[in-house]
């Protein structure tokens, strides 16, 4: 079950339980030290507030700010600056983003579930929220869309953005181009797991948000976790990770570049490839060979391959796709034919591309679909975000006299029954009214 570049390879049915144990479950809860050292950031900062971040600045990321919000002559002079061919880029981006999120926006729903009994639902926006950007070796204008964009289709109120400063004190400015472009409220120079106390507890010049979103480090993701008792965060994440199911007529250097783009973002990041026949899997893997010395990010790559990635082989369609939904894999590429049949069986997956032409790389960018997706198997239970993360609902009910009197004796007997004799009360004295 072993090949030079990748950690496992063979038939997905020879895999060991310990093996496959990996496979499956990969973690994304920070270690002992890490935990302790985010602990002790949030709370520098839920008692120090302003102060307590210009001195994480200073520790951290070793510059000495003047202020902690970006003035927005800042983010203007960044758009102004930004070469034409990412400004396109980018435009393009969140046009798409804006025209997808606004069709998915949710609706309310009313019913009558019998005669005078009325029940609703509204979706009402936050009224603020925090999108986290990264800098420094990992800056992702494309994040700011993927976290705003939908926040303003929600119709939140407020918009802020935290980011790391660079050497200037300044965010990136690509990060600054972003945010001027998706029209946020206000931008700090802050990051790490300090930016992400300051918007859960709020400081002097910072507001405390309803709830958090967007990448980060692992004191970034710690952070959140940390802080989610009080405010609303996305799915905890981890690692980037994609699994490519491919048939024999895959192509397969496309598979190849898949898993390599992948794999580039983390050396923790997992690539699997599930092929149908050992033909194809030793086809995947001399394309990813032929590559790899070639790529830019060769180093990060190789750790990836070697730390939590395979391919394997099985015998049949319906087989990968079980082992896919056991997976929950962030990115699911469904290299085979009628895709749209196989995704019928699909529970389990952060986003589906159907076909090797939807390439992973246009989901993260242009396709408008959001790319902050659940990791290390956390696609069982969470859901990419959405216009629902920055909106909670409104449930409303309304019963008629008629329908008072008719509920009362079933309410009653349901409340004595519990032992809620004022319930019972409540539900009796309707009948009372004859």
């Amino acid at each position: 079950m072993k090949h030079g570049i990748v950690r496992w390879t063979g038939p997905l049915s020879m895999l060991s339980e310990t093996d496959r144990n990996l496979l499956l479950h990969r973690t994304t809860e920070g270690d002992f030290d890490l935990r302790q050292r985010v602990s002790v950031i949030l709370a520098r900062v839920r008692v120090g507030k302003d102060a307590a971040l210009f001195e994480l600045a200073l520790e951290l990321d070793r510059v000495r700010l003047r202020a902690l919000e970006v003035p927005r002559e800042e983010w203007k002079k960044a758009l102004s600056s930004t070469a034409p061919a990412l400004l396109q880029g980018l435009r393009r981006a969140h046009d798409n983003i804006a025209r997808a999120h606004q069709a998915f926006r949710p609706q309310a729903c009313e019913l009558e579930t019998e005669p005078g009994v009325r029940v609703g639902r509204r979706p009402d926006p936050l009224g603020r929220v925090g999108v986290y950007a990264p800098g420094g070796r990992a800056a992702y204008p494309s994040s700011v869309l993927m976290g705003a964009v939908p926040a303003r289709v929600a119709g939140v109120r407020e918009i802020i953005v935290c980011s790391p400063p660079s050497e200037s004190g300044l965010p990136l400015p690509v990060v600054l181009t972003a945010a001027e472009l998706a029209q946020v409220d206000k931008v700090f120079a802050i990051g790490g797991a300090g930016a992400i106390g300051a918007m859960a507890y709020g400081t002097e010049s910072i507001p405390r948000v309803d709830r958090i979103v967007g990448p980060g480090n692992a004191y970034v993701a710690e952070a959140k976790l940390q802080v989610s008792s009080m405010v609303g965060i996305d799915a905890p994440a981890g690692p980037s990770e994609i699994l490519a199911i491919a048939e024999e007529h895959a192509d397969l250097e496309a598979i190849a570049r898949e898993l390599l783009a992948q794999a580039e973002h983390d050396p923790q990041a997992s690539v699997v490839a599930l092929a149908i026949g050992e033909a194809v899997a030793k086809g995947i893997l001399g394309a990813l060979e032929r590559r790899l010395p070639r790529t830019r990010r060769a180093d990060i790559i190789r750790e990836s391959l070697r730390t939590r990635s395979a391919v394997l082989w099985v015998d049949s369609i319906d087989e990968a796709v079980r082992f896919s939904n056991e997976f929950a894999p962030e990115h699911l590429l469904l290299a085979v034919p009628e895709p749209e049949q196989v995704l019928s069986q699909v529970r389990n997956a952060g986003t589906v591309f159907l076909g090797e032409t939807s390439s992973v790389a246009f989901g993260d960018y242009l396709t408008g679909s959001n790319h902050v997706l659940p990791t290390g198997g956390l696609a069982r239970s969470y859901s990419g975000l959405s216009t629902l993360d920055f909106m909670r609902w409104t449930s409303y009910q309304q019963v008629t006299l008629k329908a008072a009197e008719r509920l009362s004796r079933d309410v009653e007997a349901l409340a004595e029954a519990e032992g809620l004799f004022a319930h019972a009360e409540a539900a009796r004295a309707w009948r009372k009214r004859k």
